[in-house]
């Protein structure tokens, strides 16, 4: 059998017919190339915001297994037509959903996680030498029921589609060309990295970066599934993931992240003893929210936790928390949703001293004020005031990348 090659394109890459038809090309060019194509895309364009808007029209607060069952209809629209687009141009295809392709999930809708997937009936139709697109976003629970793979699941889709098909490469398409050392609409002499290594493309995934979702640059390096992200507009070489990086040596750092979806929750008064963390943060791990930095302070008596969630959690949170304050026992909740994380991340920071201070120095000459610190052994994030955010992330990166 020919090398199989997995493509994934993003909603902006298939928004309209004329994109479709230019998706449908980059297929066949290497389909003619004597390679198995299994294409994954995601809805087109703002499809799924429509259709959640639509949800909301209808019922204030629907249930999440009835929100799966509407959003998994965007991906479908695309899957479709997309196979249109290829026969009308001569060439077998056939599309799958997420159930038709067996891709098995856990029964946590709006944010399931992939079990297992039979690839029995992919490689059917790749024997026949029909090119497979499929849906991604989506799967089926043991019950039956249609689940949705949360933020970025297209991403995990594909990079779990190239891994149990002992794909040779996965390729993700979008309207960049690659990964850049900061996001190209806001930093305009951003520069485009060759290559990087898994654990850099995490980080900058899970701090902002909104090329590929962390969830599966994790997986990809668990399997070694060699990554590209390139662009669906033109034709050209672009950033290549993988385990290895030796270029990466020669800098300080590799990019620079801006996260604007954060709110900070500060518990105050918590009392001095032992067990205060396990209770707060237990409370909110049972109700499925992911927390961030977390910062705590103490005195002989008391101490302050404050911890950073995603925006979309917050009010949820505050609910758990206040609901249980009793048992936490603190004295007062505060909140702010006007706060961004910058960071910076970079395996080169391991043996190179002084960047925190030059990351901090470039701040100072900003006059921009820190919220917040967080570092690990290839990031350092700060918290900053929304306002200020922008002009964080062009001062980081000057600071860093002026010679380019």
């Amino acid at each position: 059998m020919p090398d199989i090659i997995v493509k994934k394109f993003g909603g902006t890459s298939v928004s309209n017919p004329e994109k479709i038809e230019k998706v449908a090309n980059i297929i066949i060019s290497s389909y003619k190339n004597n390679k198995n194509i299994v294409g994954v895309v995601s809805a087109q364009g703002n499809t799924t915001d429509v259709l959640i808007d639509k949800a909301y029209e209808i019922n204030s607060s629907p249930s999440t297994r009835e929100m799966d069952v509407l959003l998994s209809c965007g991906e479908q629209i695309t899957i479709s037509l997309l196979t249109m687009a290829i026969e009308k141009k001569g060439y077998a295809a056939v599309s799958f959903t997420g159930w038709q392709a067996e891709i098995i999930t856990n029964s946590n809708f709006g944010n399931a996680r992939i079990q297992k997937i039979n690839t029995e009936k992919i490689y059917t139709e790749l024997n026949k030498r029909n090119i497979v697109i499929i849906a991604g976003f989506q799967g089926i629970n043991e019950f039956g029921d249609i689940t949705t793979l949360g933020r970025g699941g297209s991403d995990t889709t594909a990079i779990a589609l190239a891994c149990v098909l002992k794909a040779k490469k996965c390729e993700i398409y979008t309207d960049v060309s690659g990964v850049f050392t900061a996001d190209p609409k806001i930093v305009k002499n951003s520069k485009k990295l060759s290559s990087i290594n898994y654990d850099e493309m995490f980080e900058m995934a899970s701090l902002g970066a909104g090329v590929l979702h962390n969830r599966s640059v994790e997986m990809a390096k668990k399997y070694n599934v060699e990554l590209e992200v390139k662009s669906s507009i033109e034709n050209i070489e672009g950033t290549i993931i993988k385990n290895e990086d030796k270029n990466l040596e020669k800098m300080l750092i590799t990019g620079v992240t801006k996260d604007s979806d954060i709110a900070k929750i500060s518990l105050i008064g918590l009392e001095n003893k032992r067990g205060a963390a396990y209770k707060t943060f237990s409370k909110l791990a049972k109700e499925e929210i992911n927390v961030d930095i977390i910062i705590q302070n103490m005195n002989e008596n008391e101490k302050n936790i404050s911890f950073t969630i995603s925006k979309n959690n917050l009010e949820k949170s505050l609910k758990i928390l206040n609901k249980n304050k009793n048992i936490i026992k603190f004295k007062n909740i505060l909140c702010d949703k006007n706060l961004s994380k910058i960071s910076i991340v970079g395996t080169g920071m391991i043996s190179n001293p002084g960047v925190a201070s030059k990351m901090f120095e470039a701040l100072h000459e900003e006059k921009i004020n820190i919220h917040l610190i967080s570092t690990s052994e290839i990031k350092i994030t700060v918290l900053v005031e929304s306002k200020d955010a922008k002009k964080a992330m062009l001062a980081i990166h000057k600071k860093f990348f002026n010679e380019f």
